[in-house]
């Protein structure tokens, strides 16, 4: 897989997939600029009037409910249903999963649309799959990516989605496959809506890949390589925001595959 995933970027660019994005207050200008840097068109609108139309002039969604509230809610159920009955790939990023009633409320009702991938941290992906041996601690998670594994593949058998578990070690699993890519760096957790970030372009990835399995786990590769690199260039959690979204841009084939850890169990 490791000599298609530099294609799949490639793909991406060429494509130029509309990404439609019901996401968080927080990010809305990072994960539209990541999705820019990837070669892919950002759409970000959560209108309930116009939900319906958006999806379907687009090629993919994802829904992050970071923000969540009484009226977002009602767009992303809407925009969920629509993705599903025409067909089209949809991302649910579950932030925050396990730390309200109200939270956990309406991401039951969003996974009843089976969504096509499921991110997060392990602690979200727990919560997710109802486990009360874990608390969610805001949008970190408390738990290491290993220990979501199971959780994450109960998810898969549900529902049937692909499911990405994001931490030091990303895992993405899928049936009987277990994917780990082992990039990144550790200053990127001190930047706001990275992950975020990450979901978005999972959403541009598999509006255009076949496989969404190998579409997930280019993404992830993608920004995590990306990532590894800015770090290298950067002096704080400021810089490497702004040196990200340049190797996102920029990175060449070289530095991809010479600098990409990946594995499959």
């Amino acid at each position: 897989m490791e000599k298609t995933l530099w294609k799949y970027i490639q793909q991406v660019r060429a494509q130029s997939p509309l990404v439609h994005n019901i996401s968080n207050f927080v990010v809305m200008n990072n994960t539209a600029n990541a999705l820019l840097a990837v070669g892919a068109s950002p759409i970000m609108a959560h209108a309930k009037s116009e939900v319906v139309e958006m999806v379907t002039i687009s090629d993919s969604l994802v829904i992050n409910i970071g923000t969540l509230d009484e009226v977002w809610s009602e767009s992303m159920l809407l925009a969920a249903n629509t993705a599903s009955q025409l067909g089209k790939p949809w991302i649910l990023d579950p932030v925050g999963a396990g730390a309200t009633s109200y939270r956990d409320h309406i991401l039951k009702e969003l996974l009843r649309e089976k969504p096509t991938v499921i991110k997060g941290n392990a602690s979200e992906i727990i919560a997710l799959n109802k486990s009360n041996l874990i608390k969610t601690k805001g949008v970190d998670s408390t738990s290491q990516s290993g220990e979501a594994v199971l959780a994450a593949l109960n998810l898969h058998q549900q529902y049937g989605s692909i499911v990405c578990i994001s931490g030091e070690t990303d895992i993405v699993i899928s049936g009987s496959q277990e994917i780990h890519l082992k990039n990144g760096h550790l200053l990127m957790t001190k930047v706001t809506g990275l992950g975020c970030s990450a979901t978005a372009i999972i959403g541009a990835f598999m509006a255009v890949i076949t496989n969404k399995t190998e579409a997930v786990t280019a993404a992830m590769a993608l920004i995590g390589v990306a990532g590894e690199l800015a770090e290298k260039e950067s002096n704080g959690p400021g810089s490497l925001q702004v040196k990200l979204l340049d190797k996102l841009y920029n990175i060449t084939e070289a530095e991809f595959n010479n600098t990409l850890k990946f594995g499959i169990l």
